[in-house]
């Protein structure tokens, strides 16, 4: 945390972390616009990383506030639920393999052709734990830690994913099929994590407070696909 003065103002820069798989794609231009309009002083520092190096940088006092998709609970951190994302099979709509259905289940996947982040990111480890649990094996056709590496190859038809619906923010939504997994246990939560209320600046405490609203906003109006907002 850093500020200079300007005038009788201060110009402040707080460092959040946005995730590719999530927010980046989904809520970054809203929370620039947002934060520009209600906090035009504040200026953010974003970064893009993996959630487990998030994790290191806010425990190294790196960052002020972090989206992570796991609760780290030997941190001294202040935890807050910001939203659930159900996850999707994501394919290319002529994928020779593709299910015919808007629905599947893991064990309905059989040989379909998966691309997904290797075995240390998260949303593989909570995929893996859930084929486990239900005695089916993945089908995992090639590995790619890079949402828009990943998003390219399926895109070019080399196989289907199980993602977020906020991974083709930015891609042609028409090229694509996104197929409900209706697994219980398939889905990822979002937790806004930070520096422990005293510690966190009056800055990073503004800016949760822009992210939360942004991101249940977009959540609630069908903006952020598959999310729902946790009741507060």
């Amino acid at each position: 945390m850093t500020t200079a003065p300007r005038g009788r103002f201060f110009m402040c820069s707080v460092l959040v972390a946005m995730l590719v798989t999530g927010l980046v794609r989904a809520v970054l231009l809203q929370i620039v616009a947002a934060m520009r309009e209600r906090y035009p002083d504040i200026r953010l520092h974003l970064v893009e990383n993996l959630s487990g190096n998030l994790a290191t940088m806010l425990g190294a006092r790196q960052l002020d506030l972090a989206v992570l998709f796991q609760e780290e609970r030997t941190r001294r951190w202040s935890v807050l639920p910001l939203l659930e994302e159900k996850l999707f099979l994501i394919c290319r709509r002529d994928l020779p393999a593709a299910p015919t259905q808007d629905h599947i289940s893991l064990a309905e996947l059989g040989d379909i052709p998966l691309i997904m982040p290797s075995g240390p990111h998260g949303l593989r480890a909570l995929l893996n734990n859930a084929s486990t649990q239900g005695a089916h094996a993945l089908n995992i056709s090639a590995e790619i830690d890079g949402l828009s590496l990943l998003m390219d190859a399926v895109r070019a038809g080399y196989g289907a994913t199980i993602q977020p619906g906020a991974a083709i923010a930015r891609l042609p939504p028409e090229e694509f099929r996104l197929i409900d997994i209706i697994d219980d246990s398939v889905s990822r939560p979002n937790l806004l994590v930070s520096l422990s209320d005293d510690e966190l600046s009056p800055a990073g405490l503004a800016t949760r407070v822009v992210l939360q609203q942004v991101a249940s906003e977009l959540a609630s109006s069908g903006q952020w696909p598959g999310a729902t907002v946790y009741n507060r």
